[in-house]
């Protein structure tokens, strides 16, 4: 039954099933839990939006409603920042640095206990791969509350000979990539210093961080400690501009970093930006090659380019490019497409049309520009918004593919002769916020790390995250950190 078969493309013997093809493996949804319409998160309840307007948040791979969002205003905003503050002042800054552990320790088992729940509404919402959902953020994002936990009464280890004090009220907006794994980023550390919050979720992908607050409620954390307002860009801007937020903390695009950067210039606010990000994938002539291709597919097709430090340009040196890419194609063409629910699904759908249609918008640029356009041959879905995995080859450093964030499962390729090469190709954009490096020297790895303007370098590996390790950029991708011991600094005052 098993047929092998030469590919023409690599000059290799390829094993398949000759067509086959994987039986549907549908998670199902049958034991989650999802109300119809949901209101703000204020002062431990969820209330009405004053405006009295809803928006739909929808699934993406089908284009369904899912349920009802509510839109908050300025005077929704207040409510939650005033809040927040009386929570700070009268009990979470008095609340022993242990008792506040027990909380954060309690959200993160509670997370754990709902996993599955929570994953499955992640994709339903987001459109990301289900295994990704049940495999990274889930439990990524209650290791986070974990790790944070271990941190509150050991603040003064973690700045010795200081005296850290929690800054007040933190207002923080988050994308829509990773909805609850960026709320657990900045919700845990916040908590762990003993400042409140106030969080706004993207408006695409509401409903993780919703369904947190009903188990924050349900740990008992006092009312008004976390605030969760959801909304488009005006109510993200009131939490920026409300004078009783003393810290803030985005996760988003550069041009809104930039404006937020603005609004609060001339304040005694405190900042962190993480915005966005070009990551180079570098392969040596000397990697382990078949290693590095499926650490390529994973910097980029498997979360569909949904990811700021996604590795969407590829730096190969010139002696492998061919066999690399040979390599690339064949990997794509088994690459499956289609319900991000299904277990075997490995890319899914993209997050919005709006999103969708400014990939599709890149892929004519970069035809346009002279690039190579190079898809896998895989069949999309009839309903649901979706792109095939795409190679940009013979690209140049002012091609615009390469110089800017596409946010989609979208690879601009390109190859180098020398290491010096290589470092001026990948630092030679706006952009610092990862990169990858693929060779079996490791003189020459901690040779790049001292050179690559990228705040994370992986090395023989790709989008490897841990709590206790700090996440960040340089340039354009922004400041501060988060994750680790560095993501409590931009909450304490010293």
């Amino acid at each position: 039954m098993k047929k092998t078969e030469t590919s023409e493309r690599s000059g290799q013997s390829l094993s398949f099933f000759n067509g086959w093809k994987y039986a549907p493996a549908p998670e199902s949804k049958d034991h989650i839990s999802l109300k119809k319409q949901y209101g703000l998160f204020i002062n431990g309840e969820f209330v009405p939006p004053s405006s009295k307007k809803y928006f739909d948040t929808i699934n993406p791979a089908t284009e369904e409603k899912i349920a009802e969002i509510a839109e908050a205003d300025e005077k929704d905003v207040d409510l939650a920042v005033n809040a927040a503050s009386k929570a700070y002042n009268n009990v979470w800054k008095k609340t022993p640095p242990k008792e506040r552990a027990k909380y954060i320790y309690r959200i993160a088992r509670m997370i754990q206990e709902r996993a599955r729940e929570l994953a499955v509404i992640e994709t339903l919402d987001g459109g990301k791969p289900i295994r990704e959902s049940r495999d990274i953020d889930v439990p990524l994002a209650a290791n986070h509350f974990f790790y944070y936990a271990g941190w509150a009464d050991k603040l003064n280890y973690a700045f010795p000979n200081r005296n850290p004090q929690p800054l007040g009220v933190a207002g923080q907006i988050i994308p829509w990539n990773f909805p609850l794994l960026m709320a657990a980023w900045k919700i845990a550390p916040a908590l762990a210093t003993g400042n409140t919050v106030v969080l706004k979720p993207a408006e695409s992908t509401s409903l993780t961080a919703l369904k947190l607050a009903e188990i924050i409620a349900e740990s008992g954390l006092p009312d008004g400690v976390v605030n969760i307002v959801t909304g488009f860009g005006k109510t993200g801007a009131a939490i920026v501009n409300h004078p009783k937020v003393n810290k803030v903390a985005f996760t988003g695009s550069t041009d809104v970093g930039k404006l937020i950067q603005k609004a609060i210039a001339g304040t005694s606010k405190k900042l962190t930006l993480e915005l966005g990000g070009k990551a180079a994938n570098i392969v040596f002539d000397d990697a382990p090659i078949d290693q590095a291709v499926e650490g390529i597919i994973n910097g980029i097709f498997f979360n569909q380019g949904h990811v700021c430090c996604a590795g969407s340009r590829l730096l190969v040196q010139e002696g492998v490019a061919d066999i690399v890419i040979r390599k690339l194609k064949d990997r794509m063409e088994t690459l499956i497409v289609g319900d991000p629910m299904d277990k075997n699904t490995d890319i899914g759908a993209i997050n919005s049309k709006e999103q969708l249609l400014k990939i599709q918008e890149y892929i004519k640029i970069g035809v346009n520009d002279g690039a190579d356009l190079y898809q896998s041959s895989c069949e999309l879905p009839n309903k649901g918004f979706f792109c095939k995995p795409t190679l940009f080859l013979n690209t140049s450093q002012s091609h615009r593919v390469v110089q800017e964030e596409i946010f989609g499962p979208v690879l601009a390729v390109q190859t180098f002769r020398t290491v010096e090469e290589a470092i001026e190709k990948a630092n030679n954009i706006p952009y610092g916020l990862s990169a990858g490096i693929w060779t079996d020297k490791g003189s020459k790895i901690f040779n790049l790390t001292t050179k690559m303007r990228a705040g994370v370098v992986w090395a023989n590996t790709y989008n490897k995250f841990d709590p206790t390790s700090p996440f960040g950029g340089y340039k354009e991708s922004g400041f501060g950190r988060e994750g680790g011991l560095h993501g409590l600094l931009p909450y304490v005052s010293l």
